[in-house]
């Protein structure tokens, strides 16, 4: 599991999340692409892997690129950095050296299916899947860099922006990723809007309505672990009466899911 360093310039959030069920016909519908490298099913992808985005080229096409997650700014002496940078907080990335160029200029939309969260239950850490109803795609707004090493290779990478959680995620952390729209896709990925005060109205929470969330099994908290089992609801010991509330709904397989307050 992701250990959270409070003295980051960021709060971690968001430090693992799944990526699968994307092919090309929806992603041609959904972003007018007509290719695609080949993409894996992912249950598990960890900061410094490779993740999905899509950005938009010089002549308004979009392409699907696989791109390293942590951002690396361009004035980065080693590739290390990336692994700090991995979230940008909305409300200040036009503060910071390392997100305020690629806010103006290098916006990406990151695919995933759904993200993890943890709740701690007494010793242990219980991880929640977080995902848009009936499973849509989850779209995060991010931004890119490329880097080049003083040897000449070059490494892209990206960064997913965060916002204040909403009530369904704000029990387990008070941030979550900004996660897109269908009808606001195009608007982000535009790069002739360079902008950042024109954006901001999309660094909004994503409504909870909208979103599903369940237990899943700690086989998560090993980023070895990448199987379809790891986003499949689990049972927990039922809470002690008056001490939960449900949130998010059905879970997909019948059952409600809920949460301790």
């Amino acid at each position: 599991m992701l250990v959270i360093n409070r003295n980051l310039p960021e709060s971690v959030m968001c430090g693992r999340f799944a990526s699968f069920d994307l092919p090309l016909e929806l992603l041609s519908e959904l972003f007018g692409i007509t290719s695609s490298p080949h993409l894996p099913a992912r249950y598990n992808i960890a900061p410094t892997q490779m993740v999905p985005v899509i950005r938009q080229l010089p002549d308004g096409q979009n392409r699907l690129d696989l791109l390293r997650w942590g951002l690396i700014p361009s004035w980065a002496k080693e590739p290390s950095i990336g692994s700090k940078l991995i979230n940008a907080r909305s409300e200040t990335i036009t503060e910071k050296p390392a997100f305020r160029q690629a806010i103006k200029y290098r916006r990406c939309l990151v695919l995933a299916s759904g993200f993890y969260e943890w709740k701690k239950e007494g010793k242990a850490k219980q991880p929640w899947y977080i995902r848009l109803q009936e499973g849509a795609p989850m779209v995060f707004a991010g931004i890119w860099e490329s880097w080049r090493s003083p040897e000449g290779e070059v490494i892209e990478s990206c960064s997913i922006l965060t916002t204040s959680a909403n009530r369904l995620v704000a029990p387990l952390h008070d941030r979550m990723p900004v996660i897109l729209s269908p009808d606001e896709f195009n608007g982000w990925l535009d790069r002739q809007v360079t902008s950042p005060a024109s954006l901001a109205h999309l660094f909004h929470a994503y409504p909870a309505d909208l979103m599903q969330i369940f237990p899943v099994s700690p086989l998560v908290n090993n980023v070895k672990n990448d199987s379809a089992d790891l986003v499949i609801s689990v049972h927990l010991p039922s809470p002690d009466v008056g001490s939960q509330a449900t949130v998010g709904g059905n879970t997909g397989d019948g059952k409600e899911s809920t949460l301790e307050f």
